[in-house]
């Protein structure tokens, strides 16, 4: 891995190969390792970068005591220039969707691409007027079961109170991506957690009119209806959005179906490049 010095920090990403550039951005409280299987697969045709956003993976903690979504995008962007990235391609999963959703938002044609896993517009995933969201936080509650359970126990809980309405396999239908995406967040100390969930919390999603940036937004079959709901006004919103469901998969969904999730992404890949990508079989 390399590191990238920021202001008030260190930002760790690892590049590997040679081409097109492709950025990945993981969600939250995981690292780059959540796009590993998409790494291996399109390491031998593009360049690809994987970072590690603040508060996550090997670059930790950093000296600022609030994040936000719009500071990661400035992290992304820092990123992209100190590499000479020109057109990337931008991968997004969960929060990291968020992050690249800004970042088109600041930049309508600079992306030769975006694709956004599980993508999310505002957490919860349900409108609330940006006026009423702030009584309504539910900060003091995540403090105090932080500060009593710690991260790992905190995230079970949140997990619980989505699959009340979702079903046990919203998350992954997959026990062992369950289980490394939950010992991932043991990994994140109670500061940082608290400062991620406040960055995804707050997040006002911008308006998405006149990205010109192809988009395409995948979501797994048992991915909760309100960000399914979400994603489908990202594709519609977006001057060339489209939308892929894959079914047997949940909110981690390159994780679940990385074969059809590396195929549709490949085909979209060859399509934004002017090649003839009908002959690439996507199961869904």
């Amino acid at each position: 891995m390399a590191e990238f010095a920021v202001e008030d920090g260190t930002l760790w990403y690892e590049t590997t190969g040679d081409g097109r550039p492709l950025v990945f951005v993981h969600g939250g409280w995981l690292s780059g390792r959540a796009w590993q299987t998409q790494v291996e697969y399109f390491a031998d045709e593009y360049r690809i970068v994987t970072l590690d956003v603040r508060g996550h993976g090997r670059t930790g903690e950093t000296d600022r005591d609030r994040y936000s979504i719009e500071l990661f995008a400035d992290d992304l962007e820092a990123l992209c220039g100190s590499l000479e990235l020109e057109s990337p391609v931008l991968y997004g999963l969960s929060l990291g969707s968020m992050v690249v959703q800004e970042y088109l938002s600041r930049h309508p044609d600079r992306a030769a691409g975006a694709v956004l896993a599980g993508a999310i517009r505002s957490m919860p995933p349900t409108w609330i007027s940006p006026g009423v969201k702030p009584f309504l936080s539910p900060m003091p509650a995540l403090a105090s079961s932080l500060a009593v359970a710690g991260p790992t126990a905190t995230f079970r809980a949140m997990l619980q109170s989505v699959r009340a309405t979702t079903g046990d396999r919203w998350l992954s239908v997959d026990s062992d991506v369950r289980s490394e995406t939950i010992d991932a967040v043991g990994d994140v100390s109670t500061s940082e957690f608290r400062k991620v969930f406040g960055a995804l919390y707050r997040y006002d999603p911008p308006d998405l009119e006149g990205v010109t940036t192809p988009t395409l937004v995948v979501y797994g079959d048992r991915e909760a209806p309100a960000v399914r709901q979400q994603g489908d006004q990202i594709a519609m919103a977006v001057d060339d959005g489209r939308y892929l469901v894959l079914e047997e998969a949940g909110h981690l969904v390159n994780q679940d179906r990385p074969a059809a999730f590396n195929a549709a992404t490949a085909a979209f890949l060859e399509e934004l490049d002017g090649t003839d990508a009908t002959d690439r079989s996507i199961p869904t």
